[in-house]
């Protein structure tokens, strides 16, 4: 990439798309595509085909899509299956089809199977039954692998896709019903510590345990890999170390200042039991996540109160 391509962050207005455009511009690039979806719909190919011809992006980071927590994930199976194929099929296709030099799809760590050997290797998909609670969304995403996979086998193009680990930061989703596990402790334990409640209830036993990455670390080596890697081969991006949900609440906790007691209800599904991400790949080209997970927290709980508190 040079200085001056033209750079289309397809859902630029997420966590994972802003912090993209945050390093990009930090990067010194000075002419990156962004639209909303009010005003470029990538579920509709019409609008998605008219964009391209127009704008003639060089490069593409297709970091959109329709996500969420574990509720959201079981109650809108059809709307994550449905969002998620469209925007990548219809993206995907209009970069074949305009001749963009590169494109990086971006996915997640639901791919693998819910008992897969740990740490999850690349090698890993498909070869397991899914989680249940993501299924659709997981399916959705591997769809989209396979896809840059086709496109370059049959075309030729240089489409290339990561799965990131599970995420955190600048531009989350604090919305209880709708949220990831790091956003939902921090507002639960914020808003018990404004009501001075005598505790707070977290959904699952807490016993699972998870690898979170802040989203800057990730637009990091998304960047890195648009400027790195070819290959066929889709790439982890992790940072290699996992905790329990339990361990990581008191954490939260501590980082808000919430003086209750917590409460882990354990009727409530708890998930795939483990999932750490094998980044060997990514390291073995030279990249390093940043930022640890205590500062990654402080940052976020800092945003969090300028933003929604």
């Amino acid at each position: 990439m040079k200085q001056d391509s033209r750079i289309f962050v397809a859902g630029h207005r997420g966590m994972v798309g802003s912090a993209i455009v945050r390093k990009l511009e930090l990067d010194g690039f000075t002419n990156i595509l962004t639209r909303s979806s009010a005003e470029l719909d990538l579920r509709n190919q019409n609008e998605v085909e008219d964009f391209f011809l127009r704008q003639k992006p060089e490069f593409v980071f297709l970091a959109a899509a329709h996500v969420g927590g574990i509720m959201a994930n079981k109650t809108f199976r059809a709307e994550f299956i449905y969002d998620n194929l469209m925007i990548e099929a219809n993206v995907i296709h209009a970069a074949w089809k305009h001749g963009v030099s590169k494109l990086l799809f971006l996915g997640s760590s639901c791919i693998y199977p819910r008992l897969a050997p740990q740490p999850m290797r690349e090698d890993c998909l498909l070869t397991g039954l899914l989680e249940d609670t993501n299924e659709p969304y997981a399916i959705a995403k591997i769809a989209g692998i396979k896809l840059c996979e086709a496109y370059r086998d049959q075309h030729g193009c240089n489409f290339i896709s990561a799965m990131p680990t599970n995420l955190f930061g600048k531009g989350d989703n604090y919305d209880l019903q709708k949220s990831h596990v790091i956003p939902a402790l921090i507002r639960k334990f914020h808003e018990a510590k404004i009501s001075q409640s005598p505790e707070t209830v977290i959904w699952g036993s807490g016993a699972p345990l998870r690898e979170f990455m802040f989203v800057d670390d990730l637009a990091d080596g998304c960047v890195f890999l648009m400027r790195n890697y070819d290959d066929r081969l889709f790439v982890n991006i992790g940072t290699g170390t996992e905790i329990t949900i339990k361990d990581l609440a008191y954490i939260i906790k501590g980082v808000v200042g919430f003086d209750g007691e917590v409460i882990f209800d354990a009727g409530k599904p708890d998930g795939t039991p483990r999932k750490l991400m094998d980044s060997t790949l990514i390291y073995s080209l030279g990249w390093r996540h940043k930022t640890e997970l205590i500062d990654g927290l402080v940052s976020a709980y800092q945003h969090f109160k300028s933003e929604f508190a």
